[in-house]
């Protein structure tokens, strides 16, 4: 027994052999990692910036991908250890694995992500004229609280495809010199009896109008010449018409850039870090493997906030066609590759707001700056939509993750019966591929501008390295 250890109290030495001692990250770190972290951090903002769409994602994560040696991957290709290939799924979604020196009947280690993000989407006849003043009825996507939608300043995104078969991309608002939009709210001065109702009433969903413009067609007497010089704008620049709406997919996001939060610089405050936090942690490790042992898979998928579902979403096929081209290259049954794999579920967490302490669970809350959230389970009431680990997978992840010095915590969201939330690992589960959700805490999650901690960034990306270069 050690000096030290004979000076302790018997009480003190059962303590610190005994007792679980959560830590602050910052006091964690090892040297050199706090220039690593602001690394990739940077990385990371420049991520968001350019991917405010799923279909935008998809791009960035392409371009970075072929800059690292990837490739597109057709069915049929010979595939040797080290082969770093991808897929694009109808340009929303992306899948990309790194080939590992063992076959695939010795299973992939799998990091599933998603990156679309709460939104509003445009509907199918959204353009129209009030009082002089145009406008677009916008149909939400995802589980926003409205209120915290007005009044800011929005993008427009997205893209039309035409019957001639082209397809227009459109983006209004993050250029240099570009408009933007807003969508009104009621004065104070007027807002008496609006003030009186609850939060999820006070601002109906048909009224998330978003307002784009006021100047009359010049030199006509005709009707809705406000929306009629909208339209010539939008014919002029996209050569499309008010029919091209119906086979549009266009959607409003908030015009911020991603920034530096606190005097510190600690924090980071942007639109979409749920999901897009976790997607590019999981991207930016893969992108880093040259030769793991298992063949390594990165998923970013669509249609998580609504839950998951469609042909780019985490329940298609598409995901098992990827895995059972994979597979069929090396004569291998997807089944036995499924069975033997193992999957982060990297999504985000609540972060604990001491502002709003009333509806968390101080002890199974994950807290800014104390790392890489673990969740064992998520759904709602009694787990209801949850894929609940075994003991067996926590501890596996516990161990790889302390074996690479990653700072993680164990994470809940909120109390029981506060409400509850959902991840795409329910349906990598049913695939029969063990499965943990883990991921960033995020502050005022699903509002128009969320802040994460830079540490917890940069240890969700180490955590997402750790579980891909496992041996």
């Amino acid at each position: 027994m050690s000096e030290e250890m004979k000076e302790q109290t018997r009480g003190e030495q059962l303590r610190k052999a005994l007792l679980y001692d959560k830590k602050n990250g910052y006091d964690r770190l090892v040297p050199g990692e706090l220039e690593a972290m602001e690394a990739y951090c940077t990385g990371y903002k420049q991520f968001l910036d350019a991917g405010k769409t799923e279909r935008e994602c998809v791009d960035r994560a392409v371009a970075l991908a072929e800059k690292a040696g990837f490739r597109p991957y057709a069915r049929g290709d010979a595939l040797n250890p080290g082969d770093k290939v991808y897929r694009v799924n109808r340009g929303k979604a992306v899948t990309l694995a790194v080939i590992g020196k063992k076959p695939l009947s010795e299973g992939a280690h799998i990091g599933a992500a998603h990156i679309d993000s709460p939104r509003l989407d445009l509907k199918q006849n959204p353009l129209y004229e009030a009082e002089e003043l145009a406008y677009l009825k916008t149909h939400y996507y995802g589980g926003i609280r409205k209120y915290q939608w007005v009044t800011i300043p929005l993008e427009l995104h997205g893209v039309i495809a035409l019957k001639s078969g082209q397809t227009v991309r459109v983006s209004i608002g993050d250029g240099e010199g570009d408009p933007l939009f807003t969508i009104d709210d009621l004065l104070p001065h007027l807002g008496v009896e609006q003030s009186k109702k609850p939060l999820g009433e006070a601002i109906p969903a048909e009224n998330l109008n978003i307002l784009v413009g006021s100047r009359p067609l010049a030199d006509d007497e005709g009707k809705d010449r406000v929306k009629l010089a909208a339209l010539e704008l939008l014919n002029r620049k996209y050569g499309i018409t008010e029919a091209d709406f119906i086979s549009a997919e266009l959607c409003a996001v908030p015009a911020f850039q991603a920034s530096d939060i606190g005097f510190d610089r600690s924090l980071i405050g942007a639109y979409g870090h749920d999901d897009r936090v976790c997607a590019y942690a999981a991207l930016a490790a893969l992108l880093q493997l040259s030769d793991p042992e298992y063949t390594a898979v990165c998923m970013l998928a669509d249609k998580e906030e609504i839950g998951s579902e469609g042909v780019t979403g985490m329940k298609s096929a598409a995901f098992d066609t990827f895995m059972e081209d994979l597979c069929q290259a090396q004569s291998v049954s997807l089944r036995a590759c499924y069975e033997k794999s193992f999957c982060l579920s990297a999504d985000v967490t609540a972060a604990y707001d001491p502002n709003f302490a009333d509806v968390y669970e101080k002890r199974n809350s994950a807290f800014v700056n104390y790392g890489m959230g673990l969740c064992k389970y998520t759904g709602a009431r009694g787990k209801s939509g949850a894929s609940d680990a075994s003991a067996e997978v926590v501890a596996r992840v516990r161990r790889v993750l302390d074996s690479a010095n990653v700072v993680w915590q164990m994470a809940e969201l909120g109390k029981v019966d506060a409400g509850g939330g959902g991840t795409v690992a329910a349906y990598m589960a049913e695939r029969n591929i063990d499965t943990l959700d883990a991921g960033v805490p995020v502050l005022s999650m699903h509002a128009p501008f969320e802040t994460v901690g830079k540490l917890d960034c940069y240890m969700t990306f180490k955590g997402m390295k750790a579980i891909f270069e496992e041996v």
